[in-house]
């Protein structure tokens, strides 16, 4: 076959390439279809004739990061001989989606400050938690004309702690909370903060419906606006959560993860809520839950690259946190202690992970090295030292470290005075026989007391502990002394009376100067003490004279109270004679044969031989065998061949209780 010709080929390498305005309307024609990816093509076929075209390289990048493929893009940017005065700005936009916060801040600062950088600027800030620089450009760009900013405000001051300065934000900007379903959203996320959540359930509610509205007037399908109030819908399973309705908040977080309608944050945000709600219940049915948010490629728990990127920080440690629970409760020690050497690099400012470890420290019996860990982190971090000094605390007292607890608990300078710090440190040291330590700290907790200009104070609380450990110890002096103090100041009968208990111990006289305070009893003027002192006390009533006096007391009552009934001609059955009734019906025949007194169970003839041996054995009688012992062998007698048995005399007997014949 002879070999085929080319010329289309050789045509189309000698025509010339399309004029560049014919490529730019198709480049521009692909853009407004946002088919970026036909774009991108174009764009390249105009840098092959005009590489050093400024529009074609900017349409390539700008249609690389709506594709949603960043490395390309940034590394256009990087290879492009010709740099552009925008190029930092959209290499900061990539670092800043690719969630490399701090290399997307340094890419702008070359940058000249625009609204768009400063917009930009005050994202990155916000996804890195510096909320207060965050809200600083923000208001800097209050006087310009940004649609939607009083959104990302309100957003800032509550993830940065200022829920309370919302609403006066929202008045100086002369904006209600229901002007958009996503502020009303924010506005009750400060609502949440500031534990109104009544309120919070309200403008949700109205939210949603603002969002059904606006949307529906977009035309946008049922799913889509499903997938963008999907937030709201977990924010309000939230407050029922915290307004006590658990079920209702199961139920409604079930429903949105089963329908998996919602975006993949509000998913995950509601998954990790379900989790905490249930607590240790379902365990395993959790964990394959939390499997749902997790990377599939890797092998060990990781959450979703776009997870990752769109969730805070404070979300997602809450999400490591609980896994780790979960496993520690599911006895998959390996993997809990896998997955918390892995939390300190990614949250290193928080002490979650440190107190995750010490979880896992004393689910393994360790709790000796807990209390090492802990006090280690306490050196290196005084200023997240409270809660932690609390975990050293618990877990020194659950091991029988009462010392190390009470040291632990000591060290919290701002809650020492507090009723339940001074009961918990003055037991602490009770165990420890630390007695001077604990009646120290009742001491200093009744002058700092004493001292509070406060409208809640607890004074008088304190001192009647106080006193009552010190009798309980027996210092009976000091503790008549705050009694003696509580008289004067407040004067309540509690303290009267422990006054009189203790001083009588050791003064009499001063006892009865306090006795006289106390008030009468009603009903005592004409009882004789001292004869009553002087009797040998009450014999106790037996219990049954005393229950007969109280049943006729009660049947005295029913007499007077039992009414008339009408008697009524009693009927009898057909063809019954009331003047002959015949013998009375057998009081037992309700109850089954074997247990009635009459019952008499069956029994086997004991003169009948009894077979034993292979079956089809043939049973001879007693005669016949007596007759021919001497004659026949012993190796073919049915009784010989049964090893070990004994003749009929050794049959069981049938129960009385049973009619089944017994069976050897």
């Amino acid at each position: 076959m002879a070999p085929k010709a080319k010329p289309v080929v050789a045509a189309a390498a000698s025509q010339p390439p399309p004029p560049l305005e014919d490529l730019f309307t198709a480049l521009d024609r692909h853009i407004n279809s946002f088919s970026f990816d036909n774009a991108v093509k174009l764009a390249d076929q105009i840098l092959a004739v005009a590489p050093a075209d400024e529009d074609a390289l900017r349409c390539k990048v700008v249609a690389l990061i709506k594709d949603d493929r960043l490395d390309l893009a940034l590394s256009a940017i990087r290879s492009s001989r010709t740099h552009l005065p925008d190029f930092d700005f959209l290499k900061a936009y990539c670092l800043y989606r690719q969630n490399k916060l701090n290399e997307a801040l340094e890419s702008l600062k070359t940058q000249e400050r625009t609204t768009e950088t400063m917009l930009l600027e005050a994202q990155i800030l916000y996804r890195l938690g510096k909320m207060d620089a965050c809200l600083d450009i923000y208001q800097k760009l209050q006087n310009s004309k940004i649609d939607n900013l009083e959104i990302n405000c309100v957003a800032s001051l509550v993830m940065g702690g200022r829920s309370s300065e919302v609403q006066g934000l929202l008045d100086s900007l002369r904006v209600k909370a229901t002007s958009s379903f996503e502020l009303a959203y924010n506005t009750a996320c400060s609502l949440i903060e500031r534990k109104k959540y009544t309120d919070a359930e309200q403008l949700l509610l109205s939210g949603r419906r603002i969002g059904q509205e606006v949307l529906m007037e977009d035309n946008l399908p049922d799913d889509e606006i499903e997938s963008e109030l999907a937030p709201l819908a977990v924010q309000l399973a939230y407050v029922q959560q915290l307004l006590g309705c658990k079920q209702d908040a199961i139920e409604a977080y079930i429903d949105i993860i089963k329908r998996d309608m919602a975006d993949e944050s509000s998913i995950a945000v509601a998954v990790n809520n379900l989790v905490s709600l249930r607590g240790p219940k379902d365990v395993s049915d959790s964990l394959r839950k939390l499997d749902r948010l997790k990377d599939k490629e890797a092998q060990n728990f990781r959450l979703a690259s776009e997870l990752d990127l769109k969730l805070p920080a404070k979300e997602k440690e809450a999400i490591y946190a609980n896994r780790v629970l979960l496993l520690l409760h599911a006895n998959k020690i390996d993997q809990g202690r896998e997955l918390v050497s892995r939390l300190p690099d990614m949250f290193p400012e928080s002490v979650i992970p440190i107190l995750l470890q010490a979880a896992v420290l004393v689910r393994e019996n360790k709790a000796g090295k807990a209390e090492e860990l802990l006090g280690q982190f306490v050196g290196k971090y005084p200023e997240k030292s409270k809660v932690v000094h609390l975990a050293r605390a618990q877990v020194a007292a659950a091991a029988g470290h009462p010392h190390i607890a009470a040291d632990s608990v000591a060290k919290i300078s701002d809650i020492q005075h507090m009723p339940a710090t001074v009961a918990t440190l003055v037991s602490l040291k009770e165990r420890a026989g630390d007695i001077e330590g604990a009646s120290a700290v009742l001491d200093s907790a009744i002058k700092w007391w004493s001292n509070a200009m406060t409208e809640d104070n607890k004074l008088n609380i304190i001192m009647q502990e106080a006193a009552s450990f010190k009798i309980r110890h027996g210092n009976e002096d000091d503790a008549a002394k705050l009694y003696e103090e509580l008289v004067k100041s407040q004067g309540g009968i509690e303290a009267l009376v422990g006054l009189v208990t203790t001083v009588a111990r050791t003064d009499v006289d001063k006892a009865e100067l306090y006795e006289k305070q106390l008030k009468a009893l009603p009903g005592l003027k004409g009882i004789d003490v001292d004869s009553l002192e002087r009797t040998s006390g009450v014999k106790q009533v037996d219990g049954p004279a005393h229950v007969g006096v109280t049943e006729s007391h009660e049947e005295g009552k029913n007499k007077t109270k039992a009414k008339k009934k009408r008697k009524r001609k009693p009927r009898y059955p057909k063809g019954f004679d009331p003047a002959n009734p015949g013998p009375p019906p057998d009081p037992e025949r309700w109850l089954p044969r074997r247990e009635r007194s009459t019952y008499r169970p069956k029994r086997k003839d004991k003169k009948a031989a009894q077979v034993r041996g292979a079956q089809g054995a043939v049973v001879r009688e007693k005669h016949d065998v007596g007759s021919s012992s001497n004659n026949s062998n012993p190796k073919a007698s049915p009784a010989a061949a049964s090893k070990g048995s004994s003749g009929p005399s050794q049959q069981s007997k049938p129960s009385s209780k049973s009619r089944k014949k017994s069976r050897n």
